[in-house]
């Protein structure tokens, strides 16, 4: 259930596809409560992992694997993060990816932050 001191942020990784990091500043601190993720197209070869840190440390729980098996434009995997989830204000949270899978594919990210 989300509540008036919930926020939502959201970005893109331009390609999951490619091993790499992408930032995206925070306005307002609070905790990272759920991710979503969302793909432009289907993955192949393998899965795509997507890991999410704070300062250079892990979020707990907040990773989520992109299954190539079945991927299809659309497809919406999510994670709860449990600890180490706070964000300050004027801080990044960094999204990293393994490259694992092949086919270029965008992925749209929101992150629920709650106040």
């Amino acid at each position: 259930m989300r509540t008036l001191n919930d926020y939502f942020l959201t970005t893109k990784v331009t390609d999951i596809s490619t091993a790499g990091s992408t930032f995206v500043a925070v306005p307002d601190g609070g905790r990272i409560v759920k991710i979503y993720t969302s793909i432009k197209n289907a993955i192949t070869t393998a899965d795509a992992a997507l890991s999410f840190e704070i300062g250079g440390t892990a979020v707990t729980n907040g990773g989520i694997t992109i299954a190539y098996s079945g991927s299809a434009a659309g497809d919406v995997d999510s994670s709860t993060p449990s600890a180490l989830n706070r964000i300050e204000e004027g801080s990044a949270i960094e999204i990293i990816s393994d490259g694992g899978s092949s086919t270029a594919c965008e992925c749209v990210i929101t992150f629920v932050i709650r106040r």
